[in-house]
């Protein structure tokens, strides 16, 4: 009787230990086979990242008008850029954008467009945002000689207290006239440049800087490199040279004369 009894008592738990072993088990090879990455669902290696959000254009204000641009205005591929002149992060974009400038030098169609965008964080962006249109004032070149002055020596400038006085060197450097340069800095005509250029990014509900758009889609900024710019930019404008291209839709009726 006592065998019986073991035996008896014996077969639940070598079925309990059965269902556990095969739970173990099945368990394993279900975290690996989710852990495994599908090749369907990989990226390729060349893959080209594109441009995040595209905003609207329509019924935002035009900016400053016009605007501190290089380009014609029939460009098929239009780049705009809000900045402010007291930016860490416009200062390290400036560099690959300045030279996407220079690559696609008399490209009739590429237009780069400078907008500014002073944040209220930055003490002396706004001043600094008037002392760029000031010089442009003068001579339209000015301008993006003052903007070279401004980004390429940020960090000594924008710790200085007597900043605008470092301006005016700026100006002298680059040949400006000085007496009208500071006139200019106190007048209206600079800061309502800067002012409209505001106003456009703020319709465009733009927040940070730098904000770089291409044909009104916003770039990620780990993209606004020389080869991230370049990329985007031949993408444009072998899409419009595309369009540009497609015959035309034949003519149903042209049969029927």
């Amino acid at each position: 009787m006592k065998e019986e009894k073991k035996k008896s008592g014996g077969v639940p738990v070598a079925i309990i230990v059965g269902v556990l072993i095969l739970v173990v088990v099945g368990g394993f090879l279900f975290y690996r086979s989710s852990a495994t990455p599908s090749p369907n669902v990989a990226k390729p290696a060349n893959a080209s990242p594109q441009p995040q959000a595209t905003i609207s254009t329509q019924n935002a204000p035009p900016g400053a008008t016009p605007p501190n641009a290089i380009g014609p205005t029939t460009a098929s591929v239009i780049i705009e850029e809000f900045a402010d002149f007291q930016c860490g992060s416009c200062g390290a974009a400036y560099p690959a954008l300045r030279d996407i400038i220079k690559a696609y030098s008399g490209n009739p169609n590429f237009r780069f467009i400078y907008r500014n965008f002073p944040l209220q964080m930055h003490d002396k962006a706004y001043d600094a945002a008037v002392a760029a249109e000031a010089a442009g004032l003068q001579n339209p070149a000015k301008f993006w000689l003052m903007e070279d002055q401004l980004f390429t020596n940020q960090a000594s400038w924008s710790v200085n207290p007597n900043y605008r006085d470092v301006f005016v060197e700026y100006g002298q450097k680059i040949g400006l006239d000085v007496d009208k340069f500071k006139a200019d800095m106190s007048g209206m005509q600079a800061k309502t440049r800067v002012d409209r250029d505001m106003s456009r990014g703020k319709a465009f509900a733009i927040s940070s800087t730098p904000t770089v758009i291409v044909n009104n889609k916003i770039v990620p900024y780990a993209e606004v490199t020389l080869a991230g710019m370049k990329r985007i930019i031949d993408a444009e404008m072998q899409k419009s040279t595309s369009t540009q291209q497609a015959p035309p839709q034949a003519n149903s009726n042209s049969g029927n004369k």
